[in-house]
């Protein structure tokens, strides 16, 4: 992931991979146990806990990836697989849930984590960190626009899903998907020269 790029870039791509969308119905499945008067309660509460999650991924990431000893180049590679996994996904989505049904209130699991915190969305904060450390004030406000835009969505989940329907939900999701499948690949091919202009000169 190349250190170029900017903090709108960088938010974009956070929220292409927290799929706001695509969790509408998840959120909707989930809240549906929920007492009515304790709803937005628990999904703001939720949300709280995903952007801490992410914050803390973000400022201690870097220290993991150093005791881990892991250089940016592979990690960089091995996060454009990920999120290319990930974009597919989006776009040819499982037939069944990937939580399954669920009694009573969450906590944490499955809406804080790993719906919005999730595998990809820590990876992709530890990589920011990581390229650029210098930055962190840039990546704290891309990570902040992306959630908050997810959080817009995701409270307004019932509206959305009553007004834009399953189809044009799924349609929506599917196009996100090939835009994060193409970022994955352009952060993959930024991997894989930066790690050929590290061992080239032998």
């Amino acid at each position: 992931m190349e250190s170029s790029m900017s903090t709108l870039s960088a938010g974009v791509l956070l929220f292409l991979i927290m799929d706001p969308l695509g969790n509408i119905p998840l959120f909707l499945s989930i809240l549906r146990n929920v007492a009515p008067e304790r709803r937005r309660f628990v999904l703001v509460r939720e949300l709280l806990i995903a952007l801490a999650v992410l914050f803390a991924f973000l400022f201690g990431g870097r220290y993991l990836l150093h005791l881990l000893q892991l250089k940016q180049e592979s990690v960089s590679i091995a996060g454009g697989i990920v999120l290319f996994l990930i974009g597919v996904r989006m776009i040819f989505p499982p037939h069944d849930g990937i939580f399954g049904d669920s009694n009573g209130e969450p906590f944490i699991v499955p809406l804080a984590i790993p719906a919005v915190a999730g595998p990809s969305t820590m990876a992709a904060v530890m990589l920011f960190a990581n390229s650029s450390p210098g930055r962190t004030v840039d990546w704290s406000v891309a990570l902040f626009l992306a959630w908050l835009a997810t959080a817009f969505i995701l409270m307004s989940s019932t509206y959305l899903f009553r007004y834009l329907g399953t189809s044009v939900l799924t349609a929506l999701e599917r196009l996100m998907g090939m835009l994060l499948v193409a970022l994955s690949v352009q952060m993959f091919l930024d991997g894989v020269v930066a790690y050929l202009k590290l061992a080239g000169p032998s």
